[in-house]
This record gives C-alpha cells, structure tokens and sequence, in this order.
C-alpha cells in the first residue's frame, strides 16, 4: 500500500462525490420553477439508494470474482473489504477506498439517468427502479468492463467509465423517457434559473477532474495524462459545441457552452489515460459536434422525450468516446495497453471497442424496457395532469423551492 495513492484517491473520491449534487443543480436550474426540488431529490435521494444497494449487492457483483457474466458474492455487504489492499482491485490503496471511489460512480450515473425523465416520471416509481437498475444492469456492466468480465477479457478498453457509467445511464434515460412519454405532450421546456445551473455545472466540471484522474489509482504518470486530457477535452467540447451554436444560430449561449464542456468531458472520460493530448482534443471537438447534432437535430425531428438531454450528451458522448478509444490509444501513454488504429493501421481496436458498445445497449436498452414494463404493470410511472400542472414540489414534497411573487407567476406561465 502507497500512503500517497491513499490520499490522493480519497481526494480523488471527495471530488466525484462533489459531482452527484453538483448535477442535481445544473438540472435543477433547467427545470421548470415549479419542479425544481424534485429535480433536485432525484438525484440526492439517488445518493442514499445507490449507498444501501452498492454496499449490499451491487459492489460484489460488480468485482466479486464470479465469473465472465456477473460477480459472486464474495463482498456481499461488505464483508472482506477493509484497510487492507486486494491484490486484484486495489494494489495501491486500502480496499474500502477502492469501493467507495467505485460507488461514487454508480452514483453519478443515477443521477444522470435522472435528467431523462425530469418532471415527467413519480418519484416513487423512479425510487424502485434506482435499486433494480443498479443490481441488473450497472452492476453486470462494470463487471464485465472493470471486475475481470468478458469485455475486459475482449481487450476493449474504458479508462474511467464511458461505456460502465454514461452510454449505461443515458440509453436507459432515453429507454424510460420513452416509455413514460407516450401520451404525455412533449414540449420544449424553457430554464428558470440558469445561474443555478452554471454553479452546478462548475461543480460537475469539477468533480470531473478526480473522476478521470482518480481511475488511475495511482499517483502517476498515467493520472496526470488524464488530468491535462480532461482539461483539454472540457475546452474542446465547449469550442466545437459553440462553433456550431453561432453558425446555426448567431447566438452564442450560456447553457451551449455547458453542455459543449459535458459533451467534451464524456467523450474523454473512457480514453483519458490513454490518449495523447492532441488526441484528446479531437476526441473532445468530435464529442460536441455528435452531441449538439443529436440534440439539436436528431431530438428535433424524431420528438422524443429526452427532458434535459441525458441522452444526448452521455448516451451520444460515451459512444463517440469509446469508439474514438480505439483509434487513437497509445502504448506510449498507457504501457498498459497497445496502439490503436491510427498507429497500426489494424481496425482490430476500433472493432473490439465496437462490440463492446454494442452489447452493452442492446443489453441497457432489453433490460430497460423489462423493468419499465414490470413497474408499468405495478404502478403509474408516469406524472398525473394535476401534478404537471401544479408542479411536483408542492405535490409530491410539500415544499416550495421559491415564494416570491414574481416567480410564482411564472411558475403559472411555465
């Protein structure tokens, strides 16, 4: 065990925790005044859910040793996971540490999922699904990518969670929209306070930095590649996004340039260790120009009920990223790993990376749609037209998040 890969993962850890509520705000400011706060619980109570189920059953089936598929049940509530190291996982930092960096990320990606359905699905509902998610289609993910499973095995590569966290998350956000949205009217929904948004998105921006740099466990050469990438790729993201805003548009916004940083930070995130820094870049300009044109476009002309785009920017960004992964990795900054295609010349990288992305959505969209139908069948997934119209917060949680008048009229316009 290294005291300083101690330290520097448990920083690591504060800083992707940091991130759950920094996306609660970012959507929340989206949202309509009147569903903040639900928007805003979704992703909170995202944090205790995800703490019970993870340390229950979805850490050990996630990388307990099982087999190709699944996990067993070596760690189930934890048992065997302390300060000591394990050999496998965690070679450079207690156990424990490793876990809960790892929880961290399940957690983040609930809370993305949320932004899907944002004022559109009941909270109980939503609740049920959060632990049945994580167990049947997080957990198996992050062991068949991370916990010695069969895409592993493949040799596709997910340096920090672009398949595992954000296609998992955004394919099941726009799956569930879907499926809660018919019969609902799909309207184009207008922010009511962008500046709680941007505090947010800082804070997501943030949080980015021990997100991608802490999936190096180690305070090394590898760890600082991914944090001057993540860096580039927020930059990147944002000026490809921006670029296409003013040429479509003329208008330069606030929110283009946020969601053009996300778009960057999700297309890194699975290739971060493993890319050189122009690469990134490109990587990152590639990931906003995918992202803007799903929104923007594809969202348009197909009407589906992506509330606050966690498709398009996590779902559009992972699958840009991880393909990307395998065009440009590099031997010389990851020793770990061999060279893509733009240094061999062999698709065989792209390929694999491309089975990997394919899977796993059919396997997210299949298992999506089952546990949909299932509650469907239980209860109502879907808000009543009294509860759009008066808006959650008061509904559902007895709670106002503003009593000014002028913003309770426009609570009424919107």
């Amino acid at each position: 065990m290294k005291m300083d890969d101690t330290i520097f993962l448990f920083l690591c850890t504060l800083l992707v925790w940091l991130m759950t509520p920094g996306l609660s705000l970012f959507y929340g400011g989206l949202v309509q005044s009147k569903n903040v706060l639900n928007t805003v619980m979704q992703s909170m109570a995202a944090m205790i859910i995800v703490t019970f189920t993870w340390i229950t059953f979805g850490f050990t089936l996630s990388f307990g040793t099982g087999n190709d598929l699944i996990g067993n049940f070596d760690f189930m509530g934890l048992q065997h996971v302390g300060f000591a190291i394990n050999q496998d996982l965690s070679p450079h930092v207690p156990f424990a540490l490793f876990m809960l960096f790892q929880m961290m990320f399940c957690t983040i990606a609930v809370s993305i999922l949320s932004g899907s359905i944002a004022e559109r699905m009941r909270f109980i509902p939503f609740t049920i699904f959060i632990i049945i998610w994580v167990i049947v289609i997080y957990s198996p993910v992050a062991h068949w990518v991370w916990g010695g499973g069969w895409i592993g095995k493949l040799g596709a590569l997910d340096y920090a969670g672009g398949t595992v966290v954000h296609i998992t998350s955004g394919v099941s956000g726009l799956i569930l929209a879907i499926m809660i949205g018919n019969g609902k009217k799909i309207e184009k929904i207008q922010p009511h306070n962008l500046l709680i948004t941007l505090i947010g998105g800082i804070l997501v921006w943030m949080g980015w930095y021990g997100f991608n740099t802490g999936s190096a466990y180690s305070l090394n050469d590898v760890a600082l590649a991914s944090f001057v990438n993540t860096v580039i790729a927020a930059s990147g993201g944002a000026f490809s996004w921006l670029v296409l805003e003013y040429i479509v548009t003329k208008k330069l916004s606030l929110l283009g340039l946020l969601s053009g940083v996300l778009a960057g930070l999700v297309a890194i995130t699975p290739a971060a260790g493993y890319v050189s820094y122009l690469n990134a870049y490109i990587i990152s300009i590639c990931g906003g120009i995918a992202c803007y044109f799903v929104i923007n476009i594809i969202k348009e002309k197909f009407k589906y009920n992506d509330t606050l785009d966690a498709f398009g920017i996590h779902g559009v960004g992972g699958v840009v990223g991880a393909v990307l992964t395998g065009v440009f990795q590099s031997h010389a900054v990851n020793g770990d790993i061999d060279n893509g295609l733009v240094y061999t010349g062999n698709i065989h990288a792209v390929l694999v990376q491309l089975i990997a992305v394919v899977v796993v959505v059919i396997y997210t969209i299949l298992l999506t749609w089952v546990i949909g139908k299932v509650l469907q069948k239980l209860m109502p997934l879907a808000t009543t037209e009294e509860e759009d119209e008066t808006g959650l917060d008061e509904i559902v949680h007895g709670e106002k998040a503003y009593f000014y008048g002028e913003l309770n009229k426009l609570n009424k316009r919107y």
